[in-house]
């Protein structure tokens, strides 16, 4: 049985922790990190850009935690996944405006938007099987170049994968990684092959496709800011569900969770997850909106893809409270917990609290 959400014929990407993106994305995740682990009570909303031996980290912090060393902390997050070259940092930082305060003192959110959660009964994490298959491959390159001495010597911090299936088969695997220059494009495939992808599927219990690509150009030598740019909240569908259920458009990193782009859209998978996990729907989508300053949803949905949405519905409003200080309390989501969801995903992975499943 397809899924009514997706199409039987679909493509999901992943990109790995070093892509240049996804590096801007772990330093503002870090930063948030720091000035939670000093105040709880932190308000971020940082963005960083990186291009060609410069990152530049602007945006507006109200925060107890002024003694946060942001140009080291975002040095730190660079070389630690795994890049040596010179890094310029220029930090322009400053408090968030008033207006905006007001509002979310008193509990409202802090902006307007339209944030979805998703859940399928596809895979065991209740995820699309071609979004964890993406995610496996790009992790599974991460853990290679740390953990395999062979690989420790081949591969560079930055890489892409993605899977296409038609009518419920994997047709087409691409991987996509920096290496080093000395490795032959052939030898390189084949030790991906069979390091990395036979045991991923083997995992999945699927065949190989008719079509496995590796470094379709040839060469991956230059990677990170050396060869591209980066910049904050540009993955935002690998951040998600891969582009196979709806997006709001607002990205989640460097927001601390007064921000709805992030925290309404984490219980909004919880509750979709639930409502799959109690048997109700083999895939659900939860749909919430959101007036800035204003706490009570202005729209709240479920559908559920058979005659139970009205059910699901009905019980969003009985089971959840999706009023931002209520989700930040339920969730607990004043941690420093955030760098870990820059990269591989933010749904799917059992470690965060709203992958939990609520009884219904």
């Amino acid at each position: 049985m397809f899924s009514k959400i997706y199409y039987p014929h679909h493509t999901v990407e992943s990109v790995t922790e070093g892509h240049p993106d996804k590096v801007c994305d772990q330093i503002a995740d870090a930063l948030l990190d720091e000035f939670l682990r000093k105040d709880p009570n932190s308000r971020t909303a940082v963005e960083i850009l990186g291009s060609h031996g410069r990152l530049f980290i602007g945006g507006e912090v109200t925060s107890k935690a002024s003694e946060v060393e942001v140009a080291q902390a975002a040095q730190r997050v660079y070389r630690q996944i795994g890049y040596s070259e010179p890094l310029e940092v220029v930090v322009r930082i400053e408090r968030q405006s008033p207006d905006i305060a007001q509002g979310v003192d008193t509990g409202g959110a802090g902006d307007q938007g339209i944030m979805y959660g998703y859940a399928c009964d596809e895979t065991k994490e209740l995820m699309p099987l071609a979004v964890v298959l993406a995610h496996g491959l790009t992790s599974g390159l991460a853990e290679l170049r740390r953990k395999d001495n062979e690989a420790k010597k081949m591969l560079g911090p930055d890489g892409k994968a993605q899977v296409s299936f038609e009518k419920g088969q994997l047709t087409t695997l691409l991987v996509s990684t920096q290496h080093a220059e000395n490795i032959a494009a052939a030898d390189l495939k084949n030790f991906l092959i069979q390091k990395l992808i036979r045991p991923l599927l083997e995992k999945f219990g699927l065949k190989e496709p008719e079509q496995i690509l590796v470094n379709p150009t040839g060469r991956f030598v230059l990677g990170g800011f050396s060869a591209d740019s980066g910049l904050t909240g540009r993955k935002i569908m690998v951040d998600t569900y891969g582009g196979l259920a709806p997006h709001g458009g607002g990205a989640f990193s460097g927001k601390d969770p007064t921000k709805v782009d992030r925290s309404a859209a984490y219980i909004a998978r919880h509750a979709a997850k639930s409502i799959v996990a109690s048997g109700l729907a083999k895939e659900c989508l939860v749909s919430v909106a959101y007036a800035i300053g204003k706490a009570e949803p202005l729209m709240l949905h479920a559908e559920t893809f058979n005659e139970k949405s009205e059910l699901a519905t009905k019980l969003l409003n009985e089971k959840f409270d999706f009023r931002p200080k209520a989700i930040i309390e339920y969730l607990d989501l004043r941690k420093p917990i955030y760098l870990p969801t820059a990269s591989y995903g933010h749904f799917g992975r059992p470690e965060f609290s709203w992958e939990k499943t609520k009884e219904l």
